[in-house]
């Protein structure tokens, strides 16, 4: 049974889908206007991972991230760089589907553009008018907090005390300073969406209530998630929204995670802590990445730094040298073995109740390591055991989204001489044919033994 940590009710709740085996989720997906940081790394990875388990667990789960690809922020940067805003966007789109590659994160089921889904922003804004949620000023349309009743409760705060923190509106085109936009009139040079109020362009709240409903179908969604500083005021402000448009509940379950830090500080290009992925994956693999997220549980902040990043690798060799030794272990001697005929119920057991258990990755991520011990003490007198308990830390690796690229990479001259110490090993027991066995598997890898009076010698293929 599935719990899972909603801030929605602020505490753990059983997971049930609205229309059982199908899942609707959504999660709030990048700004583009720079490279993607560790801190989005984090959330594009832990998102899924959840939609991983999910699938793993039967169910069919529908999922949307979006892009916000109009953007205060897009439109200064471009101007800042002298070029226009599209070509800002294309460029960080792409290599934002770069980062998402070389992650191993799969793509959503859906990926839609802020700018694509204009005209179902501007009906969906209409509709609020029209139901008195929301009203023109000057070009600029803005939702009318008042108006709903329940604002607030995603966040637990409470009018009197938002309005102890707000500060007026300097356009004084609001009716409330807690007001916010949904319609945002141009400026001079900016670009803009003809619409009843004016040229404009939409509030970001305003994208992901829309884009969420629409393209997943639904009026409630299952799961809502994102980092824990969007829940005010950006996942307030699209519940209300949301819930004012349909009568219904916005999302079932909100879902968000900690933030990202640097050496305990909070990350910022102005303190030059600002680590793209781009640089994190020019020295380490993905996987190490992910095992550096995976040690701490998703609601958690990380703290992030090179020495964890050492440490996080040196846990992720215990699989490639595990994975190594079965693997030059069994190429040679056993043949493929499928696990299903496993016996490591055990750990599939435990691996699922900590995952069960509000998605508890560093629990699961121990029970893998148990495995690897495991793995080694069974090695030398029950292989065949060994290497279906490595098939299955490779499944459930998978599950957490880990590739293990590289633990086949074998061309050092230790592993060489270990397989020549096999074979001579297996040529005194009178086992020829498996003896041959790692000579033939030997030069597929472009290494020649020569068998010699003073022993065996190797030289690479010409």
């Amino acid at each position: 049974m599935l719990k899972i940590n909603n801030t929605l009710t602020r505490q753990k709740d059983e997971f049930k889908p609205q229309s059982f085996p199908q899942v609707t989720m959504y999660t709030c997906g990048v700004t583009v206007y720079d490279d993607c940081h560790i801190g989005h790394a984090r959330s594009l990875y832990i998102f899924d991972v959840m939609r991983r388990y999910l699938k793993y667990k039967g169910y069919d789960v529908k999922f949307v991230r979006n892009i916000t690809d109009i953007d205060d922020k897009i439109i200064n940067r471009a101007i800042e760089l002298k070029i226009n805003w599209q070509e800002l966007v294309k460029k960080y789109i792409d290599r934002y589907y770069e980062d998402l590659n070389a992650l191993g994160v799969e793509k959503a089921d859906f990926e839609p553009r802020a700018t694509e889904n204009i005209p179902d922003m501007i009906k969906y804004i209409q509709t609020l008018i029209d139901k008195e949620f929301a009203y023109a000023s000057g070009g600029d349309v803005y939702f009318n907090v008042r108006k709903f009743s329940e604002y607030g409760k995603l966040s637990g705060q409470k009018i009197e005390e938002m309005e102890a923190g707000a500060r007026i509106s300097p356009t004084g085109l609001k009716k409330d300073h807690l007001d916010f936009a949904l319609w945002k009139a141009s400026k001079e040079g900016e670009p803009f969406w003809e619409s009843p109020w004016g040229n404009g362009r939409p509030g970001w709240h305003i994208e992901c209530s829309v884009m969420s409903q629409k393209f997943l179908k639904t009026d409630t969604l299952d799961i809502h998630a994102g980092g824990r500083d969007l829940v005010f005021p950006h996942h307030e402000n699209e519940l209300a929204q949301a819930e004012a448009f349909t009568g219904k509940p916005f999302a079932r379950y909100w879902i968000h995670h900690g933030l990202l830090t640097i050496n305990g500080q909070k990350m910022s290009k102005s303190l030059g802590n600002f680590i793209i992925v781009k640089d994190v994956l020019s020295k380490y693999p993905a996987d190490v990445l992910k095992i550096l997220y995976l040690q701490a549980l998703y609601s958690s902040p990380v703290d992030f730094s090179w020495e964890k990043m050492d440490e996080a690798k040196h846990a992720y060799e215990r699989f490639v040298i595990l994975f190594q030794k079965i693997n030059r272990k069994f190429d040679v001697i056993m043949p493929e073995i499928s696990a299903s005929n496993s016996n490591d119920n055990k750990f599939i057991e435990e691996f699922d109740r900590a995952m069960a258990d509000d998605f508890n990755t560093p629990m699961a991520l121990s029970v893998l390591f148990n495995m690897v011990n495991e793995c080694n003490k069974l090695l030398d007198n029950n292989a065949s055991i060994a290497r279906q308990l490595m098939i299955t830390i490779k499944q459930l690796g998978n599950v957490l989204g880990l590739s293990f690229k590289g633990a086949r990479e074998e061309s050092s001259e230790v592993w060489i001489m270990d397989a020549i110490g096999e074979r001579e090993k297996l040529r005194k027991e009178k086992k020829y044919k498996e003896a041959d066995g790692v000579r033939k598997m030997l030069e597929e890898k472009g290494i020649v033994l020569e068998d010699t009076k003073e022993g065996t010698t190797w030289r690479k293929k010409l």
